[in-house]
């Protein structure tokens, strides 16, 4: 009787462990990066605001919070400072402090 309940409960693991891999295959890939180095024109969403600066607490009052879209448009002649689009505007951003903006973009 007790070895009937261990193979029952040995076969739902099984069956557990196949359906969470199937739901990992079928899950779009997301890669996490920060915004200084995403490519131009890739949309992203905003993971965490790294640092307790001055600087941090002011991007996370314009918007720049977890779960806000973004999308970097395009940088200046010599690279620095950046544009991106956050919640429908624009922003520019020294690569210093788009650096410490963590992102997760999907791979669809």
């Amino acid at each position: 009787m007790k070895q009937a309940k261990m193979v029952s409960l040995s076969d739902n693991f099984t069956d557990i462990n196949l359906s969470s891999r199937r739901a990992a295959q079928t899950a779009p890939r997301r890669a996490e990066t920060t915004l200084n180095a995403l490519a131009y024109g890739t949309e992203a969403r905003v993971v965490s605001v790294d640092g307790d600066s001055a600087i941090a607490r002011r991007l996370m009052e314009m918007g720049v919070v977890p779960g806000a879209p973004v999308c970097v448009i395009k940088a200046a002649p010599l690279g620095d400072p950046i544009e991106v689009r956050v919640r429908g505007y624009h922003l520019a951003l020294r690569r210093a402090e788009a650096q410490t903006i963590r992102v997760v973009t999907s791979d669809k």
